[in-house]
């Protein structure tokens, strides 16, 4: 399901517009080149409640079976990545900070995200807060 209304620029913090930035990558137009470039563009994904790219993003051995965040209340603010490191040839963690609120209460996300690249697309694999 896409959005009624698409951001002018890009929410994952880059400064570049949605449309090549994010856009591009949940369009289906390009696979993110990095593990960084995919946690922004699931970060989009989620203030854009991007259900479908979330999933096909996530590796098969731990994505969940359905997502529905059409109903979620969660109000992201902004992200800040701090760190993208190489773990192997094939892996990498992201480490960020995300910002959201909640029913009027401010709230930060701070992970370690593992990710791993399988036939030249990288997948979330999960995290650590």
């Amino acid at each position: 399901m896409k959005p009624a209304v698409l951001p002018e620029v890009c929410p994952c913090g880059s400064g570049l517009r949605y449309a090549i930035c994010c856009g591009r990558r949940h369009g289906g137009a390009e696979f993110a080149p990095t593990a960084e470039a995919l946690m922004r563009s699931r970060y989009s994904a989620y203030v854009l409640k991007l259900d479908e790219y979330l999933l096909a993003t996530w590796h098969a051995s731990t994505r969940p079976a359905e997502l529905n965040l059409a109903d979620d209340p969660t109000k992201w603010l902004g992200l800040e990545v701090r760190q993208h490191r190489s773990t192997g040839p094939d892996q990498a963690e992201v480490e960020f900070v995300a910002r959201y609120r909640v029913d009027g209460r401010g709230h930060r996300l701070h992970e370690l995200s593992r990710f791993v690249r399988e036939d030249g697309r990288w997948y979330y694999v999960d995290g650590d807060y």
